[in-house]
């Protein structure tokens, strides 16, 4: 169409031109051929700016391949360079430039930073691997992406395992390793687990994980101590080479209040990594009485097993209330609705308007429409009218409380519970304690949230209790599932009016440490009317003060980065002229994670590069990597076609051209009559 519209306008051009030409010859002009073209250069350009108003322009750009340097900067890595510092940097830097011949570089490090100077600033306290590799695809997939180069020691300690991580690279990934492989003499504290708040009175565990290289025949006792003064200890024999092992202490919370404990480990003779043989544990016990209500929509087995598991724990207060004589639910801190609502009796009203933490057991009474309109962690559409048979399985993720420590002992030996038939699918912001061993149906679930809920999806857990006490001689695992289940929906239904809390109460010294206050008023209602103070001591007996800042209904503070140590704070308002305090402590650890682990884990980072098929160095042969990367017949240069339509009224130089042969027509044609 293009070609037409150019053609006729050539044609009336010409045409114009020829007109002109045999009228300027019988006038008698000088050089009628010159007019003649002046007025068909005009009449073309015109008829162009009218038929053809935009041309198409067609570019080729070459788009070199492009080769990321991804450099792990955490401060691991200056330990495991050490004195190879210098060379590892001139070898790097050297890399980059024979790559930038035939490739677009680009160096970034794991925080993202793309200047080359911030490849060799080894000091960040935390390694996300999964999280770079991430946000590489996110900036430059839809590229020519070429290569990535990842030069780590393979250790990471933040975010998701980047060997399950799937990215979708259709680019090699060649990894580098840095540092020694080679076992360190070192035992540690993996890990420790807690359950944050306990009942007065009751027993609780404190379990540490603990893993060990090197340090067979050490035999030592690990201990738990508040305050310097030892609680309990157990007892540890290492006899391989690589050992690791949890240990577990039993805890009588006889006084309420915040608990600090400290779990620690002797010192191995040659160990030089020392900072991981401590773990700070934080729990809170309260002596508050909680009423407990069970409401069931007739009698069952269930009803009394959940009782009795409960009834060891002395600072609840239980209920078991038919639904044809349901008390008020506002006078209870936690509900647990056995086959509730049902079809017989669709009280989701009370439960919604009552605003209470709930757990709901299914049963064969459970009604599916009553269920539909309520705040639960199983999205529901049952019949309850026809049960089926779940077995469990234990889901080892489970992080929302410390579980007892064989329960996947105890689970195997379970019978399966008896389940409405339909669909049960977790709800978002859940965690799934047991499940159904055969497929991902979840048979014990809990919701996080500021009511939070529970679920057990199926009748039977009287039976678990009898099976484990014949497997076992004891019913206490799943009793002990039970209470912390309870203890979960609880821990948000705080009866004072002024608490104060963290977070968590163990810091690094990289963090900036928060505390959050609620005051209560009458109503029990979140109220920040009146100003709240902070007050922070150390362990010398130096005292800062603050002003916490409102959030909403409530308080909150952002007390800055904290040294190292042990950290004493007392929370106050006044409000109705009263004065309200509130009390705590926190860790501020000086350990970074870095220091966790100690060598490096090629394993991972071998196993990256045949995932994305490239190929493993060590740091000492990063140069080779040019050669690799270079004679790969799959990183090639694109050719980008770029076709842009450019209108003719965009260019202001077009109407100074067509004016410019105007006016020297009329100008010769001026100068030819005047002589």
């Amino acid at each position: 169409m293009q070609f037409l519209l150019w053609t006729i306008a050539f044609i009336l051009s010409a045409a114009a031109g020829y007109w002109v030409y045999r009228t300027d010859k019988k006038r008698g002009t000088p050089y009628p051929w010159l007019t003649a073209g002046l007025r068909a250069i005009v009449i073309l350009l015109t008829l162009l700016l009218i038929l053809a108003p935009a041309i198409t322009i067609t570019n080729n750009e070459t788009q070199k391949p492009i080769v990321v340097v991804l450099q792990d900067n955490s401060s691991s890595i200056a330990s495991a360079l050490g004195k190879d510092s210098d060379s590892y940097k001139k070898n790097t830097t050297e890399l980059v430039e024979k790559l930038s011949g035939n490739f677009k570089v680009v160096t970034r490090n794991l925080d993202g930073n793309t200047t080359i100077d911030s490849l060799f600033h080894y000091n960040k306290p935390l390694t996300d691997i999964a999280t770079a590799l991430n946000d590489i695809q996110d900036y430059y997939g839809t590229q020519n992406l070429g290569a990535v180069i990842l030069a780590s020691d393979g250790r990471y300690n933040q975010g998701n395992n980047p060997q399950y991580q799937q990215n979708a690279f259709q680019c090699p990934v060649y990894t580098v390793g840095i540092g020694d492989t080679s076992l360190q003499k070192d035992i540690r504290i993996a890990q420790a687990y807690s359950n944050k708040t306990v009942s007065l009175n009751s027993q609780f565990e404190i379990r540490a994980d603990i893993i060990a290289s090197l340090c067979n025949g050490y035999n030592n006792n690990v201990l738990l101590t508040e305050g310097g003064s030892i609680i309990t200890s157990s007892s540890l024999s290492v006899n391989s080479v690589r050992y690791d092992k949890s240990v577990s202490f039993s805890v009588k919370a006889d006084k309420p209040g915040l608990h600090h404990y400290v779990i620690t480990i002797p010192v191995a003779d040659g160990e030089k990594n020392t900072a991981n043989n401590r773990r700070d544990v934080f729990v809170e016990v309260t002596d508050e009485k909680k009423n407990i209500l069970i409401l069931t929509a007739a009698p069952h087995p269930d009803v009394n097993a959940i009782k009795e598991a409960l009834s060891s724990i002395e600072g609840y207060h239980i209920t078991i209330a038919s639904v044809d004589k349901m008390p008020s639910l506002n006078n209870y801190d936690v509900l647990i609705m056995h086959s509730l609502p049902s079809m017989a009796n669709n009280i989701q009203q009370y439960i919604h308007s009552a605003e209470k933490p709930v757990w709901y057991v299914l049963g064969g009474q459970s009604s599916n429409t009553g269920l539909a309109g309520l705040q639960k962690p199983v999205i529901t559409n049952i019949n309850p009218a026809i049960l089926r048979d779940a077995l469990p399985s234990f889901n080892t993720s489970f992080s929302s409380f410390t579980t007892p420590q064989n329960l996947q002992a105890v689970i195997d030996k379970m019978p399966p519970l008896s389940l409405p038939s339909g669909n049960l699918d977790a709800a978002g912001n859940t965690d799934i304690l047991i499940k159904q061993r055969d497929g991902n149906t979840p048979l014990w679930i809990l919701q996080q949230g500021t009511t939070p809920t529970a679920m057990l999806t199926g009748e039977g857990i009287w039976r678990w209790r009898m099976y484990e006490y014949k497997n076992f001689n004891t019913h206490n695992t799943i009793d002990e599932c039970i209470r912390q289940t309870v203890a979960f929906l609880a821990a948000n239904t705080n009866s004072k009016p002024f608490s104060a809390s963290m977070p968590k109460y163990i810091w690094s010294d990289q963090e900036a440490v928060t505390i959050n206050a609620y005051l209560l008023n009458a109503a029990k209602q979140q109220i920040n009317t009146p100003d709240a103070q902070l007050s922070i001591t150390d362990s010398a007996g130096k005292k800062q003060d603050f002003s916490f800042e409102r959030s909403g209904n409530s308080y909150r503070l952002n007390t800055g980065i904290w040294p190292g140590g042990t950290y004493h704070y007392a929370a106050r308002t006044n409000y109705n002229g009263q004065t309200y305090t509130a009390n705590g402590s926190f860790v501020i650890e000086h350990l970074s994670l870095e220091q966790m682990e100690t060598g490096a884990d090629y394993n991972l980072l071998f196993s990256l590069s045949k995932k994305y098929n490239g190929s493993f160095v060590p740091a000492s042969n990063i140069l080779s990597l040019a050669d690799s990367i270079s004679k790969n017949n799959n990183i090639k240069p694109v050719i980008q076609t770029n076709v842009q339509s450019v209108p003719l009224v965009d260019w202001k130089w077009y109407f100074l051209l067509i004016l410019v042969f105007a006016v020297a027509e009329w100008l010769l044609r001026k100068y030819w009559l005047a002589q």
